[in-house]
């Protein structure tokens, strides 16, 4: 009898956790304080959320009753209300570090995940931690959580004897839904027991299934709600003072303004005018020896909050908004350059992003660049000239993407550049597709994209990618292919390193779904990837990497992983040059990495690594170790050192040309050469409450290549000596960053930031091993540039406006 009351109560469990949850929402005409302690007395007639389930560690345990999680819901005209009751045994324990927005630091964390139409793609999740915090991010399954989207709401979090209460309220604007006059929306909400390293969920997410956004409950309840107009308006002024050691202290005074509008309950258009990205964080430059340009993260606000549609295909590399001139000046030989700007300025930007009850996105993009002009100085009449390397440039994204069946989506994707004058010109298109089974166990995604580039002549090319994967279970796989023509460039408003090839993959992995007696996680992946010259046949990639990765039950995380190219490849990128190659010898390598638990005031992460190469005396070996240490909740500091060696690496370094009529330089010169990388940085905040913080971020950078001996690249892709090359193509670059800065969101939106910057950084063909000295170098008044900015941005929602006239 015992062991068929145990049977019943788990079939009966297993079916709860299966179906999707309900809760039901209640219109509201009164007003409620958003101060953390739900004192209105509407919030004891609201129904209740409860029963959390944990979703990681030990997923599908039910929560304690002494941590039991209470969830009320209510809505009005503007916006929804969430009032939360976290229980704890412990209310001492709670951890409640305080951090910047969108920063959970070490602390207990409350959410709410919210789809305005309940189509199981894309979640608007909203957090709030256990220091008063708020983090707020945009979630698909196949993009997974991008935090640059930032919306304007507010919270209110405060410890009691029980646990924590949370109370939130979240204007329809921070939403997407359809104009329906009766709404179900999907729902979960999600609590986070730092100290233990719990995850629990209302609804349950069943870790087996490959899928996150569409494994939520229901709201329902929501009626005939008449959402305002939703109309705000970000005027800003920045004032910067800007010094160095080559022109006199300036002033500049900026303004400008930033826009967003409801189209209708689903559509918003974004707009900047005049923009001002002077305090975005500084790039992290390095010594590039290859082949390709350096990749740089995006740090503009307007281009990372809520680009999502635009992320898909891939086609998008924003940093080309305003970035380096298209065209190089052409000096003659009595002139010389005397201004060649490294980047053309925005004028404006807009988009327009939604979605239909229909499950069809829609996303335009559009950015125009001004004209920019090069100063060139003529050494013989004493005179200048400007020379146009960048025309007055339109780029424009347009995106349809359709969903259905509440986890597939079809989207077609067009990029243009459009340039004044006879400029190059650059479009692409793509159809994307991403296809899940009804029970989301497998996946097929792929794309067919097109390009057309319209310069001194037309040139057209073609990439296409196809995948099939499991995306369920304990054991899961993955195949695919694609390729890539020769002439395909997406590089107008994209990113692409490598054409002419086609290449097949594949991957493998484990993975726990509950603790073991060792482990809290667990996971095993190998991987394969060759890629071929579609031409020649010739293989020009081939590896083959095993990754483990774990956390045990003091929840440190331990991995390791080797990383092997068991045959020669032919690299057809590195000469740079048509129609040659150099043979890379085979390789294996291998790591390990320790990251002790950051809830300890003290934790430390460890990563050394090592490869040998079927070369004499070739290998490379490194570590990075990063201590971090939390003085108290509100000051914590994060060090960060980097050190990297590559004996005997081969690479280019210059090409002779004695026939300039040639299609190919007469040889292609190699360094057999010694490459080492030092890299520190420092970052860390200082926190007066969850709004005001003091923050803290240095970095020095020096990487230089000591070239030993000069190599010729033959027909046959093999290196054989050049010993009449005397040329100095050694390199050294070192730089240095410090940001000290200043925030306050003193009201919902509305910042003052204030920042002190200051940068140098030099590259030298003559090395300098003196560490101390190559720092000392770059600290200098000759060396250094400084900028100290104050901007105020200030949130001005039109309702509010309205209704105080």
């Amino acid at each position: 009898m015992k062991n068929q009351f145990l049977f019943c109560f788990l079939l009966l469990s297993f079916v709860g956790f299966s179906q999707k949850k309900v809760l039901q929402t209640k219109f509201i005409s009164e007003k409620i304080e958003i101060d953390g302690k739900l004192e209105e007395p509407i919030w004891q007639s609201a129904a209740v959320a409860s029963d959390f389930i944990m979703f990681e560690p030990d997923n599908g345990k039910p929560i304690p009753e002494n941590k039991k999680t209470e969830i009320r819901v209510l809505y009005d005209n503007d916006a929804i209300y969430i009032g939360a009751i976290l229980y704890d045994e412990s209310p001492e324990k709670i951890l409640k570090e305080i951090t910047q927005r969108d920063n959970f630091g070490t602390s207990d964390l409350f959410g709410v995940f919210i789809n305005g139409f309940n189509d199981g793609q894309q979640d608007f999740q909203f957090f709030v931690n256990a220091a008063d915090g708020q983090a707020d991010c945009i979630t698909t399954d196949t993009n997974g959580e991008d935090y640059s989207w930032d919306a304007v709401w507010n919270s209110k979090a405060v410890i009691t004897d029980k646990g924590w209460v949370v109370e939130m309220r979240i204007p329809y604007a921070a939403l997407r839904f359809s104009a329906e006059n009766k709404q179900t929306w999907g729902l979960n909400f999600f609590r986070e027991i730092r100290r233990d390293r719990f995850k629990y969920t209302w609804n349950f997410i069943d870790s087996k299934l490959g899928t996150f956004t569409q494994q939520t409950g229901v709201l329902e309840g929501i009626e005939n709600i008449k959402p305002p107009t939703r109309l705000f308006l970000l005027p800003y002024s920045s004032f910067y003072v800007n010094a160095n050691a080559a022109q006199k202290t300036y002033g500049t005074l900026k303004g400008g303004l930033d826009l967003k509008y409801g189209i209708n309950d689903a559509f918003t258009l974004d707009m900047i005018l005049i923009p001002d990205f002077g305090q975005t964080k500084y790039d992290d430059q390095i010594l590039n020896l290859g082949p390709f340009e350096q990749q740089f993260n995006e740090n503009r606000p307007f281009f990372t909050e809520g680009t999502d549609l635009f992320s898909k295909g891939n086609l998008v590399y924003s940093r080309r908004i305003g970035g380096n001139p298209i065209n190089y000046p052409s000096p003659q030989a009595n002139e010389e350059i005397i201004d060649n700007p490294a980047s053309v300025n925005l004028i404006n930007a807009l988009k327009v992003s939604g979605r239909t009850k229909n499950g069809l996105g829609v996303g335009i993009l559009n950015a125009v660049t001004e004209k920019t002009f090069a100063t060139i100085f003529d050494n013989g009449t004493q005179q200048t000239r400007k020379e146009v390397v960048e025309p007055l440039a339109n780029y424009n994204v347009l995106v349809l993407d359709q969903r259905f069946r509440k986890n597939s989506s079809i989207a077609f994707v067009n990029t243009n550049v459009t340039r004044n004058g006879s400029f190059r010109d650059g479009n692409v298109s793509a159809l994307v597709w991403d296809l899940n089974t009804k029970k989301n166990t497998y996946n097929l995604a792929g794309d067919f994209k097109y390009s057309y580039v319209n310069s001194i002549e037309a040139k057209k090319g073609i990439n296409s990618q196809l995948n099939f994967s499991e995306t369920s279970g304990k054991f899961r796989y993955g195949v695919g292919a694609d390729i890539t023509t020769k002439d395909y460039d997406n590089n107008d408003l994209g990113i692409n390193f490598e054409t002419n090839y086609y290449s097949i993959y594949g991957n493998t992995s484990y993975r726990i779904l509950n603790p073991t007696k060792y482990f809290n996680s667990f996971n095993a992946r190998i991987n394969t990837y060759s890629q071929f010259q579609k031409e020649t046949g010739k293989i020009q990639s081939n590896n083959i990497n095993i990754q483990i990765n774990s956390n045990d039950k003091k929840n440190h995380y331990f991995g390791l992983g080797m990383d092997a190219n068991p045959i020669e490849t032919y690299d057809y990128y590195e000469p740079r040059a048509t129609n040659r190659f150099v043979i890379r010898p085979t390789k294996i390598g291998g790591f390990i990495y320790i990251s002790t638990n950051y809830n300890n005031p003290f934790a430390i992460d460890f990563n050394p690594s090592y490869a040998v190469f079927d070369e004499v005396g070739r290998n490379s070996y490194g570590f990075s170790i990063g201590p971090r240490y939390r003085f108290t909740d509100k000051l914590s500091l994060n060090y960060n050192f980097n050190f990297f060696r590559q004996n005997n690496n081969k690479g280019y370094i210059d090409s002779i040309n004695d026939d300039m009529n040639a299609a190919t330089p007469n040889t292609i010169v190699f360094a057999n050469r010694n490459v080492i990388t030092y890299s520190n940085t420092l970052s860390g905040k200082y926190a007066l409450n969850s709004q005001m913080t003091f923050n803290i971020a240095l970095r020095h950078y020096w990487s230089y290549a000591e070239n030993k001996n000069a190599l010729s690249l033959e027909q046959n892709g093999r290196l054989t000596d050049f010993s009449g090359y005397t040329t100095n193509k050694n390199s050294s670059f070192y730089s240095w960053n410090a940001d000290l800065s200043y925030t306050w969101w003193f009201a919902p939106g509305s910042q003052v930031s204030v920042l002190y910057r200051n940068n140098a950084g030099a590259f030298e063909r003559n090395i300098n091993k003196e560490f101390t000295s190559n720092v000392a170098n770059l600290l200098t008044n000759d060396a250094l540039s400084h900028i100290f900015s104050i901007s105020v941005r200030y949130f001005i929602d039109y309702n509010e406006v309205k209704n105080k006239f």
